[in-house]
């Protein structure tokens, strides 16, 4: 059994290893793939990735063992497999009995605050962590070779987008890269970060970008879709997430100000990928590209 904070050297399998799904239960199913439950061990279950994915079931395996190594709190990354159909997917130390932070607050809205310390207080330590920038990809990195160029923009959109990139202020922490509170997860009193594929090294506003992106833009149906409450609800948990990552010193506004081009950068990045700006990030992503 791999201990916490093992090598990462110490991983089971570094090549994919062959699986029968009948040795799985279907737990869930989504946009990113399929979750099972292992049979023989039920302290582990699979996610498994739709054909054409593997590349992301990859990253994903690799950047876990990555944040894993370092110390953050995830969900063990217990080897890569391969289903007979050719779906990549990755077993993981399963956490029974968990749900994620944007779950609970659905559940029970009077926890919001609570909930929003707690979380601030996981990201604070990740933002905390200090890596090896040898061994962990930098987001700003990725950001700058992901823009090259955007073919929906001018020619003087794209020398704003990318010159707001390069200035951005360069740091060696730890950042998630996909951070809300739909990945995270919870259990009494533990807590663990999930979903890791974009994980690396670079400013925490990246990730507050992207969770300002997910509650401040996100329309009220998806909102209730993804996250399982209201929008209402979302924007007072984005409120105290703040309030208690940045302390009471400065005021909200002038701290969303400074995260809101993170999060005109995320909408851009996800418009990038999918081809459309949902109409509550249109006025968002002035504020870099004009």
């Amino acid at each position: 059994m791999l201990k916490f904070g093992a090598s990462y050297h110490d991983f089971y399998r570094m090549e994919p290893r062959p699986i029968d799904l009948n040795d799985n239960i279907l737990s869930g199913g989504g946009f990113m793939g399929e979750s099972y439950n292992c049979k023989d061990n039920p302290d582990y279950m699979l996610k498994l990735y739709p054909l054409g994915r593997t590349t992301l079931a990859q990253k994903e395996y690799e950047r876990s063992k990555e944040a894993y190594t370092l110390g953050i709190h995830t969900p063990v990354p217990k080897e890569l497999v391969k289903a007979p159909d050719g779906r990549m997917g990755i077993v993981f130390r399963r956490i029974q009995g968990k749900k994620s932070f944007a779950k609970a607050v659905g559940e029970d809205p009077s926890r919001t605050e609570e909930l929003a310390a707690r979380f601030a207080a996981m990201c604070k330590t990740l933002h905390s962590t200090r890596v090896n920038k040898e061994e962990v990809s930098s987001i700003k990195e990725f950001f700058g070779n992901a823009f090259q160029p955007v073919r929906y923009l001018t020619s003087a959109q794209n020398d704003k987008l990318l010159r707001f990139i390069a200035d951005i202020p360069d740091a060696d922490t730890a950042v998630h890269g996909d951070l809300h509170f739909g990945n995270a997860i919870l259990r009494g009193n533990e807590s663990w970060f999930i979903d890791i594929g974009e994980f690396g090294y670079g400013n925490p506003l990246f990730d507050l970008g992207i969770f300002m992106s997910v509650t401040k833009y996100t329309a009220e149906d998806m909102i209730r879709k993804l996250y399982h409450m209201d929008k209402g609800t979302a924007v007072r948990f984005w409120e105290a997430f703040l309030r208690e990552y940045y302390g009471a010193d400065r005021p909200l506004k002038d701290l969303e100000e400074e995260i809101k081009p993170y999060a005109a950068l995320r909408a851009l990045f996800v418009q990038h990928e999918i081809g459309r700006l949902p109409p509550e990030r249109q006025e968002l992503v002035k504020c870099i590209i004009g």
